[in-house]
């Protein structure tokens, strides 16, 4: 069990259940958190999706174990979404999207935060965008979303930084809506979600639609860009030391790699 999906009030809540590896995403939860968001946008019933995870964790990003075997070992399998496939699920998703960022949120933990329609945040929480210390680039249309929400130097800070970025800070960048304590945080962001979810449907689509749809066209250039930088990295000097580190439970040291790298 991956995801807990529950209903009330017209808003669909669906909780990422990955405790143990705080809610890091392996194909597994990429492909499901893509399914429900998939049968969200297509049920009548659900006029908001409130996203956020369970336990210390709303997602430590990417399940890095898994990215080095993917990295290494040809013959794994792939999901059937996929990280690309929940991008466009969220590139898609036609009704708002409120995110309750409830611990730690690192790479896609923190960049699906471009695609919140409100987030809200615990005071405890921190945020990081690791690509540089991955030795990758970044993903999710980052690269544009970012500057358009937090400014430029903002943004190049946490993009090329990977720096921890605190909830205080990611409201004053504009990152987040509303900061609460851990206590009230789903509380929270569920009043304003089913606030909103009182609305008529239609009337929310069009709305979301008109402010999402000049964006759409960027967000595919930056996703190109993005996706061809990143295999370009992927499996190179910098990134194969920042994973071999990872598994072998130390710092990387980039300090011996090529010239250029």
């Amino acid at each position: 069990m991956t995801l807990q999906i529950t209903d009330e009030a017209r808003v669909r809540t669906i909780t990422l259940d990955r405790p143990e590896a705080l809610n890091a995403f392996n194909e597994a939860l990429y492909d499901a958190t893509a399914e429900a968001l998939l049968a969200a946008a297509e049920d009548p019933d659900v006029a908001v999706v409130l996203l956020t995870g369970n336990g210390r964790g709303f997602s430590a990003g990417t399940d890095l174990l898994e990215m080095h075997r993917i990295a290494t070992d040809p013959d794994f399998v792939r999901g059937t979404h996929g990280f690309l496939g929940l991008l466009d699920a969220l590139v898609d998703f036609p009704k708002p999207l409120v995110c309750a960022v409830n611990g730690v949120g690192l790479g896609i933990g923190m960049t699906i935060l471009g695609y919140a329609d409100l987030a809200f945040m615990s005071s405890t929480a921190r945020l990081k965008c690791p690509f540089t210390s991955l030795g990758v680039a970044p993903e999710a249309a980052s690269s544009y979303l970012f500057p358009q929400l937090l400014g430029r130097q903002d943004a190049a800070w946490v993009l090329l930084s990977a720096e921890w970025v605190s909830a205080q800070e990611a409201l004053e960048m504009g990152l987040v809506f509303r900061v609460c304590e851990p206590e009230d945080l789903l509380a929270e962001a569920h009043r304003h979600a089913a606030l909103l979810a009182r609305r008529p449907i239609s009337s929310l689509v069009a709305v979301k639609r008109t402010m999402t749809e000049p964006l759409r066209s960027e967000i595919r250039k930056a996703r190109e860009r993005e996706n061809a930088a990143f295999a370009e990295l992927m499996g190179g000097p910098a990134n194969l030391e920042a994973l071999t580190a990872f598994a072998e439970g130390r710092e990387p040291d980039f300090t011996s790699l090529p010239p250029g790298w």
